[in-house]
């Protein structure tokens, strides 16, 4: 038996977030994939780089102590490899290049900004196919607080993919014209209309937190009826009720709404009637990338 220790890191719009995982390989046998650790840490870059187009000293300087303790724990947990990657609140942040740097001066670790189809592709890395039945339709939908990320699986084959900037910081911070909601639903209805039932994939936190509350196992897909229902049960509370009620963190009771918002969106247009939540996502992928090029 071999022991494998890889880290992942993912800098997104609303969250940091760093995956350790081992990866067992015994003769004869697939890699096992299993989690170690996983730390979030609620930076919310996109709160300035979708307003005002820069990030500012302040989370300038908590990116830099986040960066400095994922080093830390990297050498602790004897990660042999990792992969940082940084999405669109860095790419779209004019100084994101620039703190990439100072990160790679002050922590040795090196950051690489990747754009949206290149997100897609890591997350398509995944154990995604394992749900995808080769004689089904599927429209896979990964909400990030920056972009969102859409493709259509038909018989096991991605057919088309595409990433809008559309997220739920972005929506929060009210920065969405019906211009883009347009154009998503252009996009949708045409990569969809050819087929007679399609069923959704969600990924990202918000939708990973409504499954959980839900209860349901991750075979049992999640209702249009029950996303719906969820929607206007959490809009009509306060934020306050959300965190004390809910048991919401704070950063998660904000964003949890206009991420519904899209998928509910995405099931309409896609004529979808249910959704099956996988809990998978760009860290996950990330690891299979990294042990995969190793091979």
């Amino acid at each position: 038996m071999i022991i494998k220790k890889y880290a992942a890191i993912d800098i997104g719009s609303n969250a940091v977030r760093m995956l350790i995982a081992n990866v067992i390989e015994e003769e004869g046998k697939r890699p096992n994939f299993k989690k170690s650790s996983l730390i979030r840490v609620p930076i919310r870059l996109g709160q300035d780089a979708f307003t005002v187009g820069t990030i500012s000293p302040e989370k300038i300087i908590k990116m830099k102590d986040t960066m400095m303790a994922f080093k830390l724990l990297m050498k602790s947990h004897g990660v042999e490899k990792y992969m940082a990657c940084a999405t669109s609140a860095m790419r779209e942040a004019n100084n994101g290049k620039d703190i990439a740097l100072a990160i790679k001066e002050t922590s040795d670790i090196d950051i690489e900004i990747i754009d949206g189809k290149k997100e897609a592709a890591i997350i398509a890395s995944t154990d995604l196919k394992t749900f995808i039945d080769p004689d089904k339709n599927y429209l896979y939908v990964d909400v990030g607080g920056g972009s969102t990320e859409f493709t259509v699986f038909s018989r096991g084959k991605i057919i088309n993919s595409k990433s809008f900037k559309i997220g739920t910081v972005r929506l929060i911070n009210e920065s969405i014209t019906e211009e883009v909601w347009n154009n998503i639903e252009s996009w949708i209805k045409k990569n969809t209309n050819a087929y007679e039932k399609i069923t959704m994939i969600g990924s990202g936190g918000n939708i990973n937190k409504i499954h959980k509350l839900s209860g349901k196992t991750t075979d049992r897909p999640l209702s249009y009826v029950f996303l719906n229902a969820q929607y206007h049960f959490f809009n009509a509370m306060s934020y306050a009720d959300r965190i004390s009620e809910i048991g919401l963190n704070p950063d998660r009771a904000d964003v949890i709404i206009p991420a519904l918002k899209i998928y509910l969106n995405a099931m309409k247009w896609s004529k979808s009637k249910k959704v099956y939540v996988p809990k998978i996502g760009l860290s996950d992928g990330i690891i299979k990338t990294l042990y995969y090029s190793d091979k």
